[in-house]
């Protein structure tokens, strides 16, 4: 019998230190996919990019939301559907289709616990995505009622910091460069759907500093972006991309755009999954193409995959030496650029003329031949720059591209054999620089699956979006072995890790001679049903790099060591209310025998208030981190089918507080404050600079599903 918590006993769940975790169990679709979608996999990706921003899982979420209506037979689904859930890894796919084909059609959904490598929380996970009859598709839809009908969905956000940033408190009489625009931040979103079939929509967005319908933006928004995408429109026309879109090749070493994971505890996903073409619905201004793709299926078993983008690129430029750098006045030829902008902001003179000054054009083709149990497919890519790209003339960067056209090939293949998947790329750049990676994953019983994957990037390969599993970015000037377990004790005990040695045989931008590391990370789980899940973990981390010391002007290397642990406890108290616990320690130690430490401990509160359409989740968390090198990086809750992920470092706290009110069928209104408190008088540098002790941030979103 379960009891409400008194008092007492919320305060300590609420502030002990031990952490309890997970989200509300509601009726809802949106509050299921919430709680599907695995945390750590998001903060892995995040902390792998050394980068702090919100992540938008639109794409995501519509996947699940339609197959949460519509779902899939257990005894008709292919590889291809699995995949496209999300839900599964690769080994628990092929041991799905294997017992299929092995004891022919399910009879119940309780035979899904007879499935090797089936944990009862991936049961729990897919049962409401899957029936033992399931829908059929139907090629015999017409074009247009897709378009009239289906469902939509229309997004409306606001943000605003509360303190002013230095650049708004500037104006041009300082001389210094300041924001053109306004501190808010609009988002708008909207978005057609018929299953899973067909989609249209518009996204776009203003950044805090940006002008709005004045200055450089007088359409309005700084960003915009729009997409049609069909898919399994009828047997010969698999794909069609019109507007922005996403394409992606084999694992990674020529294109993958989108989400794809990194080292992390989630260690038996090293294979890159994602279909070669599709729609691009975020607002993030740099990893998409914009023009037509398609994907025409000839055969069963064929896959034929063309496109061409052109689209314009912020980059830093390159003047003429004889010339000031006067932005107002430019009566000369540009002659490069010295990188790509990546940030898409558009705030001060000089991020506004940067903006759009190149023309990148890219062309696509992909042949993939395809059975139940093996695939090979060859891929090229082709891209060309209107003004020449010129690196900075450093030892590190000698290999890196530069001038105004790259072409890539590749082949990627993948295949099984019993229990054992295996998979690769490799892949060439037009001036002789090599790539590959070839992994190995390994049911070797139900209980111990294992994981392999090598990889070796030349110092000369070139490509301008690759995005392999491996230890820098870049797919190159690398050399790695990774090794993985999961081995399952019983159905509550699961012990999995990873191990991974790697060398970068020419320099680095933190490295001045050739280096090698070594990383690895442990974690033990336990499970129960799904009232608990805790789990203790430990990741270290050695790679050499620069002494901060030079000795006769000679740069050594000396080996830099970054340790970690975990624990952290989940526990749904009842269908109403959810605990998250968490302690993070963090330990580093850099020559000249410098050591740093740190910690983060936080409480989440998820609460689904009585009767009431409400939802609230909120957060405390204490932090002293002495060093930026061991920051953590933490997940949060945020609006709905958004996630924040910042970074923790220095000294202070940090609270949210989400609410989350259903004002009508499909009709929802939602309110975020979060607030960090720094032990320091200023927050950030430059423009961005904050004076005061505080950072505090408002997000407004309504959304309508009609």
């Amino acid at each position: 019998m379960h009891h409400s918590p008194t008092p007492l006993r919320y305060f300590v769940l609420l502030f002990g230190l031990l952490p309890l975790c997970v989200g509300a169990q509601t009726d809802s679709t949106a509050n299921l996919l919430e709680e599907i979608v695995n945390p750590d996999l998001v903060e892995d990706f995040i902390a792998g990019a050394g980068e702090e921003r919100d992540f938008d899982f639109n794409a995501l979420y519509e996947q699940l939301a339609h197959y949460r209506k519509h779902p899939l037979s257990l005894n008709k689904v292919g590889r291809e559907e699995l995949t496209e859930l999300g839900l599964l890894s690769e080994l628990q796919i092929n041991s799905f289709l294997r017992y299929r084909e092995t004891c022919g059609n399910f009879i119940a959904l309780q035979e899904l616990q007879a499935v090797p490598s089936f944990s009862l929380q991936t049961i729990q996970q897919l049962l409401p995505f899957v029936s033992l009859q399931g829908d059929l598709d139907d090629y015999r839809v017409s074009f247009g009622k897709m378009l009239g009908q289906g469902s939509n969905q229309l997004f409306l956000r606001w943000t605003r910091l509360l303190q002013d940033q230095e650049g708004f408190l500037r104006g041009p009489e300082d001389g210094r460069a300041f924001f053109r625009g306004d501190p808010n931040r609009y988002y708008l979103r909207y978005r057609h759907s018929y299953d899973n079939r067909l989609s249209y929509g518009l996204t776009a967005e203003k950044d805090p500093g940006e002008e709005f319908f004045t200055g450089s933006n007088p359409q309005g928004f700084d960003f915009y972006s729009a997409h049609l995408y069909l898919n399994r429109y009828n047997r010969w026309l698999k794909t069609l991309a019109l507007g922005d879109f996403t394409a992606s090749f084999g694992q990674g070493l020529i294109l993958f755009s989108g989400f794809g994971s990194r080292k992390g505890s989630m260690v038996m996903q090293i294979k890159r999954n994602r279909r070669t073409l599709m729609p691009y619905r975020s607002a993030d201004e740099n990893n998409f193409l914009r023009g037509a793709g398609l994907t025409l299926s000839p055969t069963a078993n064929l896959d034929v995959t063309l496109f061409a983008s052109t689209r314009r690129r912020d980059a830093n430029i390159v003047l003429p030496d004889s010339l000031e750098a006067d932005l107002d006045f430019l009566p000369f030829e540009i002659f490069g650029s010295s990188s790509l902008q990546n940030t898409g902001l558009h705030r001060t003179d000089a991020e506004i003329f940067d903006e759009k000054q190149i023309e990148q054009r890219t062309l696509g083709a992909s042949v993939k031949y395809h059975t139940n149990r093996w695939h090979l497919a060859l891929n090229g890519l082709y891209e060309d720059i209107d003004r020449p790209l010129e690196l900075t003339d450093r030892p590190f960067n000698q290999f890196f591209f530069s001038g105004t056209r790259l072409f890539n090939a590749s082949i990627d293949y993948a295949f099984l054999w019993r229990n054992a998947n295996f998979f690769g790329e490799t892949a060439i750049s037009d001036n002789g620089g090599l790539a590959t990676t070839n992994g190995l994953l390994w049911g070797l019983d139900r209980r111990l699956d294992f994981a392999l994957k090598v990889r070796h990037f030349e110092r000369n390969y070139q490509a301008l979006n690759p995005n392999p599993l491996a230890e820098t970015i870049g797919a190159r000037n690398e050399t790695g072995i990774y090794l993985a377990l999961v081995y399952r004790l019983n159905r509550r005990w699961w012990l999995s890790g990873y191990y991974d040695l790697y060398r970068h045989p020419w320099l680095r931008s933190n490295a001045a001679a050739p280096s090698n590391g070594v990383d690895y990370r442990l974690r033990l789980t336990y499970f129960r049903k799904r009232q608990l899940e805790t789990y203790v973990e430990l990741r270290n981390e050695i790679k050499r790099i620069n002494s901060p010391v030079a000795e006769s002007n000679i740069r050594r290397l000396t080996p830099h060591q970054r340790l970690q642990l975990r624990l952290h406890l989940t526990q749904n108290i009842s269908k109403r209310l959810t605990l998250k616990s968490r302690i993070d320690l963090g330990f580093s130690e850099k020559p000249p025998e410098e050591r740093f430490r740190g910690f983060v401990i936080y409480q989440d509160v998820i609460w689904k208030v009585g009767e009431l359409p409400l939802k609230l989740s909120t957060r405390f968390a204490l932090f002293d981190v002495e060093d930026f090198d061991i920051r953590f990086w933490e997940y949060e809750n945020d609006l709905l089918y958004t996630f924040s992920i910042p970074a923790y470092f220095n000294r202070g706290y940090r609270f949210y507080l989400n609410a989350r009110y259903r004002v009508f069928r499909g009709f929802t209104l939602e309110a975020r404050y979060a607030e960090t408190y720094w032990d320091q008088d200023s927050f950030g540098s430059g423009i961005n600079e904050i004076q005061g002790n505080r950072r505090s941030e408002v997000k407004v979103q309504i959304s309508y599903s009609f």
